[in-house]
């Protein structure tokens, strides 16, 4: 079975290659595809966040990547499988960030905190509302918390 998708917009940065690290350092416009409508972004300066939907377009496939593995191939960190942490090489290449609106202008939107490249096709863009995030406790493991810490902070070297 297949489902057919198609960018909507397209990441402008000026972050060319996929390290890890630094990615508030980067700021980045999502500009929309010519055959999506400026509607489309509409009611979208009066939210803080948006969550966008991209996909790991250079990227390897998995498979053949593993599976399971040690996060960043760091054998410090356990070995763990896909579903448990945030890699670029998926089963199906897509990736999900949830970024900080700085500015919208005519077909773009200015964003912090997104972690993809220059070129990456954007599939889809959700307004962040607050009751749609977690509710209850959360919660994860330690080796997240060191793995994260300079995720957002730190450009990479």
């Amino acid at each position: 079975m297949s489902y057919p998708v198609r960018p909507v917009a397209w990441v402008r940065s000026t972050r060319a290659e996929p390290t890890d690290d630094g990615w508030d350092a980067e700021r980045a416009a999502i500009e929309l595809a010519d055959d999506v409508p400026d509607e489309a972004l509409d009611g979208l300066a009066l939210f803080s966040h948006v969550v966008v939907i991209f996909v790991f377009d250079r990227a390897r496939d998995a498979p053949p990547a593993p599976f399971a593995r040690h996060p960043r191939g760091n054998g410090a960190y356990p070995r763990v499988g896909i579903f448990a942490q945030r890699a670029k090489d998926r089963p199906n290449r897509l990736g999900v960030s949830t970024c900080r609106i700085l500015s919208i202008a005519a077909r773009r939107v200015e964003v912090e905190g997104l972690d993809a490249i220059d070129g990456t096709p954007v599939l889809d863009l959700k307004a962040h509302i607050a009751q749609f995030g977690p509710r209850g406790e959360v919660h994860q493991p330690a080796w997240v918390d060191e793995l994260m810490a300079s995720y957002f902070t730190d450009p990479p070297s």
